[in-house]
């Protein structure tokens, strides 16, 4: 008798997607693709796609969103497809979800909820999961009235059993704010390692350079190609959630620090950029940023407008910065349009740089095109003695050496380029070198 192997796995939710189309909300892209972005989030959190769907909206119905004639037909829809799930690419108040799962009989799921529980199921790191179960947090708290079903209970008693008369919501949200209060001083802890990290960075002389984008425009895979890491790059919306540092060699061997961030979406939820302020401080602190867009997107100068739009809730004035549009993807432009995209790339200003991140094309042009806004350091000229093997050896893994010329004395000339903090470093650990401008 052989015995059978049991499947454990739960089987996939069903899911109807439905993205209602608002007047004025979709003027910088297609409806289409806004639903299709929607269905990829849903893709993300493994559901089954049913069905998706365009609902035009008028006017928002406080209780439901939608009109009763349209929450009528969508809940029709829900039943004859035996969904387990309606997302709703919109942000819904605690009570509109309410009532839609009410008429729908199934579980709601608005865009920010979607996004949270993304993020929930990618973060590593401590500083990641503390962070998305704060941004977690602060969303459900408005929604105990969704979420807990015995609100009309009453508790007495003492001490942290609620005081007389102390509702069930009461009790419920003291404990979420206790609750965020200790993930706020935990994510505090956390944030104080990272900026001795940080700082220690800052104490060498190398350049950073963090990567920015639209999530799934490639950044990952061009992170990998640049680095030669190994950091998750796949086609799906929010692949890769902590930030990752890696070395990266510059032209002439100069190295740079290079950071991979968070992808960013449109109406990114407010709870998530809060939280991850100090993640994405690693774009504040660089020296250049890559803003990587995916240029065979039908939707990439949407996109691109997105990022520049959190990028302003950061506190990043891209006006004023070094940053670097890198025109991802274009192995995937049709011939015809390659020529017309690479002459738009040149008369951008600044000029953008298109690359491949899969195939390396573009890619030596983008190493040389960040050399030249770090660069920017006046070089100098050092003269060393055949003994001075550790300086040399300083020069070569701090700075960029422009030219070395050997004397007959067997004393040695070095032109090189060092930041002010790295020539100041020099001159304290080998004062006896002679230094010389060019």
């Amino acid at each position: 008798m052989t015995s059978k192997s049991i499947d454990r796995e739960a089987p996939p939710q069903g899911a109807l997607v439905i993205h209602p189309q608002r007047d004025g909300r979709d003027s910088a892209r297609s409806s289409q693709a806004r639903l299709d972005e929607a269905v990829g989030l849903a893709l993300a959190l493994d559901l089954e796609i049913r069905d998706a769907i365009i609902a035009p909206l008028r006017k928002r119905t406080p209780a439901t969103l939608f009109g009763s004639g349209k929450v009528d037909e969508i809940g029709e829809l829900c039943f004859q497809l035996q969904v387990d799930v309606a997302v709703v690419d919109d942000a819904l108040t605690p009570v509109q979800q309410r009532n839609l799962e009410k008429a729908w009989q199934v579980k709601v799921m608005d865009r920010t909820g979607m996004i949270l529980e993304i993020f929930a199921r990618r973060a590593r790191t401590r500083e990641g999961i503390l962070q998305v179960e704060l941004a977690r947090l602060s969303y459900e708290r408005s929604r105990l009235v969704r979420t807990w079903t015995h609100l009309e209970r009453q508790r007495g008693g003492f001490g942290v059993m609620g005081g007389p008369g102390e509702t069930q919501i009461e009790t419920d949200r003291r404990l979420l704010a206790e609750k965020i209060g200790k993930l706020k001083r935990e994510l505090v802890e956390v944030r104080r390692t990272r900026n001795l990290q940080r700082g220690a960075r800052q104490r060498h002389p190398f350049p950073a350079v963090a990567l920015v984008g639209y999530t799934n425009a490639g950044k990952s895979t061009l992170f990998n190609r640049l680095t030669k890491a190994d950091v998750m790059a796949a086609d799906m919306l929010f692949a890769t959630l902590d930030p990752t540092l890696r070395m990266l060699d510059l032209p002439d061997g100069r190295p740079a620090i290079l950071s991979d961030t968070v992808g960013f979406i449109s109406d990114l939820p407010h709870e998530l950029v809060e939280s991850f302020r100090a993640t994405l401080e690693e774009v504040k602190e660089a020296d250049v940023i890559l803003h990587v867009r995916d240029i065979a997107s039908e939707e990439t100068e949407a996109e691109a407008e997105d990022v520049r739009t959190v990028l302003d809730r950061l506190g990043v004035d891209v006006e004023e910065r070094n940053v670097i549009e890198v025109w991802n993807k274009a192995d995937l432009l049709e011939p015809e349009d390659r020529e017309q995209v690479a002459g738009d790339a040149r008369r951008h200003h600044p000029p953008a740089v298109m690359v491949s991140a899969v195939s390396g094309e573009g890619c030596d042009a983008l190493l040389a095109a960040i050399a030249r806004l770090v660069d920017d350091a006046p070089p100098v000229s050092v003269k060393l003695t055949a003994a001075d093997g550790a300086a040399m050896a300083w020069l070569y893994r701090h700075g960029r050496v422009m030219d070395r010329v050997d004397d007959e004395d067997g004393s040695v000339r070095i032109a090189v380029r060092l930041g002010a903090q790295a020539l100041g470093q020099f001159e304290q650990q080998f004062p006896k070198a002679e230094l010389t401008a060019l």
